[in-house]
């Protein structure tokens, strides 16, 4: 019985025992086939199932994720700027920080954790304390919260109050260090790790939370949407461009998946993010005194936040290659864990505070 093969059916199985050719002869033909199908049923899969859960993990979040900020853009139930945001930050900075424990912990590496955990807790409170004194002032409506958070003391507490979380968290960690210290060897290994958690988890994730303070309701959560949207857009230019045109590795030891093509395909692709969204989706937060940035300011916004997003992409890559991990987690099917999802978001979110600080974006 004649067998029908799919168009390309050959050239898309390198590994089959026709090695891309037609079969020369009709007993040859079964054989070929059952192998190349093999071939691809494996390759299926591995990729398909992996897609459809990376999808269905990224609809799930994307849903919860634009609930909240809707929730917290129209102060539903508080017109205090933050508050529906304020626990999820908290609640995702302290699984961050247990991703990196775990990561250190595949290696051998164990800093005692409570101190970690309660430090970043103190961090993440400490990033929302405008939102805190907001809340004790009883400050209500878009004018008197942006006058609230424009005191000398919510100014205060918005850059001091993380640096004294900080500072106490360092010392409880060195604290628990000198209780548990036997022999000389591991102790500046635990501090030195406790502070990278400290620092790469509950510090960077704090620039989020002043993105979202920053300047009032409407510039505030222009603002944080600017991070979000562009760094995310920024990623998924990287990986499409990649698939399709990627030639050139661009670390082929660290993260071989990653090629020079990609990269440029994510600094073109979150520069364009960038002016659709001071052009159009910005106007429509802010409203009538939105001001729109110079050609420049979008334009160098996007290209800072691809580059430093790459950098947190790759930073995060370095982590765990040198902890002989694939992901950070498995609980996010498809996507791994929450560092997976927010690395690049956690080191651009400085640059992009520093960009609205210094008036390249928003009001100035």
């Amino acid at each position: 019985m004649e067998r029908h093969y799919p168009a390309g059916f050959w050239h898309f199985q390198p590994g089959g025992c026709c090695h891309g050719n037609p079969p020369p002869a009709a007993n040859h033909t079964r054989a070929c086939y059952d192998a190349s199908v093999l071939s691809l049923s494996v390759r299926d899969v591995g990729e398909w199932p992996l897609l459809r859960w990376r999808l269905i993990s990224a609809g799930v979040i994307l849903s919860i994720l634009f609930t909240l900020l809707v929730l917290d853009f129209r102060q539903a139930c508080s017109a205090v700027t933050g508050l529906w945001l304020a626990p999820v930050f908290v609640v995702v900075a302290v699984l961050a920080a247990e991703e990196v424990l775990s990561l250190l912990a595949a290696k051998g590496h164990a800093p005692i954790a409570w101190p970690i955990y309660l430090g970043t807790v103190a961090l993440a409170l400490a990033a929302c304390a405008p939102i805190w004194m907001e809340l004790a002032s009883g400050s209500r409506g878009e004018k008197a919260g942006a006058e609230s958070r424009g005191s000398g003391a919510a100014l205060a507490a918005e850059f001091g109050a993380p640096l004294v979380a900080l500072g106490m968290a360092m010392t409880l960690v060195f604290f628990v260090e000198i209780r548990r210290y036997r022999q000389p060897g591991q102790a500046i290994v635990h501090i030195a790790l406790s502070t990278l958690t400290l620092v790469y988890v509950g510090v960077l994730s704090g620039f989020i939370a002043a993105l979202r303070l920053y300047a009032g309701n409407r510039w505030g959560m222009a603002a944080v949407v600017s991070l979000l949207l562009i760094v995310k857009f920024a990623d998924t230019g990287a990986y499409a461009c990649g698939r399709l045109w990627g030639r050139h590795k661009l670390t082929p030891r660290l993260s071989p998946g990653k090629t020079v093509e990609g990269a440029i395909g994510g600094v073109v692709t979150a520069c364009a993010a960038s002016f659709v969204f001071f052009h159009y989706l910005a106007p429509a937060i802010v409203g009538p005194h939105y001001i729109r940035p110079a050609w420049w300011g979008w334009l160098v916004y996007g290209l800072v936040l691809a580059i430093s997003g790459m950098v947190g992409d790759l930073g995060e890559s370095l982590l765990k290659r040198e902890m002989g991990r694939k992901d950070s987690s498995t609980w996010l099917p498809g996507l791994g864990g929450v560092l997976d999802v927010i690395d690049s978001i956690l080191v651009a979110a400085p640059f992009a505070y520093l960009c609205w600080l210094a008036g390249i974006v928003g009001p100035g």
